[in-house]
């Protein structure tokens, strides 16, 4: 073994077995590990290192099994079998090997979930990133620190049934609730149940923040359920089933030109497409081609089509040709940059839209403007 040992001295490997005292053992353990992970390795030098690791997670002494556990914490050398072993072993081995390590499977973590207690729990539910089939598990399985930690983690993949079984295990956990209504992203379904568990400044998030059913976005946009409003136009741009919440605001009448012309000036492109396919009845991929590729006679067809008022056509036209002028540019807050930019151009245009219509994306663009500069502030 070449490289290992030019690493690690023949008196080293001797120490690491037979050392008199456990002090001995763990550094010549922790020299032999910060050693492996600085080095390539053959697969003949790989297959001694995992003997040599299998050595060490089997030593007496708790301060050598430590110090695998902790300097190999991150490391896809240990041997699948020695994380295992590490993960049943005390709390101060077990957590950084449990916390890190890349060579359990889903399944190793899912069993652990089931059967860890809650300390290897939360030491899961803060790995860097979870699978559906531990959060699975930890729905079911998790205690309440563990969950709210998971739910805090957004690199965590929760099926929605998943997050429905946490809301039903913990509605009371202040905690848990709080971490799931922080999250970046939640189904409109989980969103709905929240809205009704939650304290006044989480329900505020919500709907300012994630995408509600449209039947519950519409009557607090009305005013029906809430004191807090709802801007639909937000909502438009939020919700995955766009081709439902379209249907719904048709079937309620609230299917305007204002709310199509508010929501297109913000760059909400997709929800202005099914807006007019569903007022024209034209399928949507038709509706695509003559809003993009008809030249400049199939937005206006389309938009006659639609019933919409011919005053406020070149206001639709502007805001089509400056949503194709521009385009979104990978970074930080893209989307925000990308309305705010939208609605400038839009609105230093010459306009046929309503005053009310204007105003709205003024405001709307000086809030986008001191969201940005907050969200600067943190950063730096």
């Amino acid at each position: 073994m070449a490289t290992t040992r030019s690493a690690l001295t023949e008196e080293d490997i001797r120490t690491l077995v037979r050392g008199s005292t456990p002090d001995q053992r763990a550094a010549a353990a922790q020299k032999l590990c910060r050693n492996l992970t600085g080095a390539p390795l053959s697969d003949a030098d790989r297959t001694l290192a995992a003997e040599i690791l299998r050595v060490m997670a089997a030593d007496a002494a708790e301060v050598v099994r430590r110090a695998l556990a902790v300097t190999l914490r991150d490391s896809p050398l240990v041997p699948r079998d020695v994380a295992l072993k590490l993960a049943r072993d005390v709390e101060s081995i077990a957590l950084p090997i449990l916390n890190l390590s890349p060579v359990f499977t889903d399944e190793d973590l899912a069993e652990i979930v089931r059967l860890g207690g809650p300390v290897r729990q939360l030491a899961i539910a803060q790995r860097p990133t979870l699978s559906r089939k531990v959060t699975d598990a930890l729905a079911e399985h998790g205690g309440e620190k563990a969950l709210g930690a998971a739910c805090a983690n957004d690199n965590a993949d929760f099926a929605e049934r998943a997050l429905q079984r946490v809301i039903d295990r913990f509605e009371t956990s202040e905690s848990v609730l709080a971490a799931m209504a922080y999250r970046q992203a939640l189904p409109p379904s989980v969103t709905e149940r929240l809205v009704n568990l939650v304290g006044e400044s989480l329900r505020d998030h919500l709907l300012s923040r994630q995408a509600l059913p449209p039947q519950m976005a519409l009557e607090i946009a009305l005013g029906a359920t809430e004191r807090a409003t709802v801007d639909l136009v937000d909502q438009a741009g939020r919700t995955p089933d766009v081709k439902g919440f379209v249907a719904h605001l048709h079937q309620s009448q609230r299917l305007t030109a204002s709310l199509l012309l508010r929501a297109l000036a913000q760059g909400h492109m997709t929800f202005f497409e099914w807006g007019v396919a569903e007022l024209s009845g034209v399928p949507h991929h038709r509706t695509w081609l003559m809003i993009h590729d008809a030249g400049p006679l199939g937005l206006r067809a389309i938009y006659e089509r639609a019933g919409l008022p011919a005053r406020l056509f070149p206001a639709f036209r502007a805001a089509v040709d400056t949503f194709h002028s521009m385009e979104f540019d990978g970074g930080a807050q893209d989307r925000e940059r990308f309305q705010e930019r939208m609605m400038q151009r839009f609105l230093t245009q010459p306009l046929a839209a309503a005053r009310e219509d204007v105003a709205y994306l003024m405001d709307k663009m000086d809030r986008l403007a001191a969201e940005r500069r907050e969200a600067d502030r943190a950063i730096a």
